[in-house]
């Protein structure tokens, strides 16, 4: 069973930084994309970024391009949201979640594409 937890979020200042985490569990995740999607109040789900466990392609949303950076830890499993330069319309819940697939190209910004989900971390930027 594919179990994805993440932390790390927390109540930070605009400009600060913050690093989320996201251990996966239950399979091996070589053939799959691992995203970040966030999901403010009264807003819908939408992407951050996303990364190929085999390559480290990535993509990200231009919201984010130049702050954000994903990275994987394959000994841990683990994949990695660093944040910088926080803003508070990056305030947001922020959700881990894995599809099957080995490409970026395809419904890889659709969270319908993403069969499983963590339980997410809250983010909140003050100004």
């Amino acid at each position: 069973q594919v179990r994805l937890v993440e932390s790390g979020g927390g109540l930070v200042q605009a400009g600060d930084s913050l690093r989320l985490s996201c251990a996966a569990s239950g399979r091996t995740f070589s053939n799959y994309i691992m995203g970040w999607f966030r999901q403010a109040p009264g807003k819908e789900r939408e992407i951050v970024t996303a990364i190929t466990w085999r390559s480290s392609s990535a993509y990200y949303a231009d919201s984010v391009k130049g702050r954000f950076t994903i990275s994987r830890d394959n000994a841990k499993n683990t994949v990695y949201l660093q944040m910088n330069s926080l803003k508070p319309e990056d305030t947001a819940v922020y959700y881990c979640a894995a599809r099957l697939s080995t490409s970026l190209v395809v419904d890889t910004t659709q969270a319908r594409g993403y069969a499983y989900w963590g339980q997410g971390t809250q983010v909140t930027v003050s100004s």
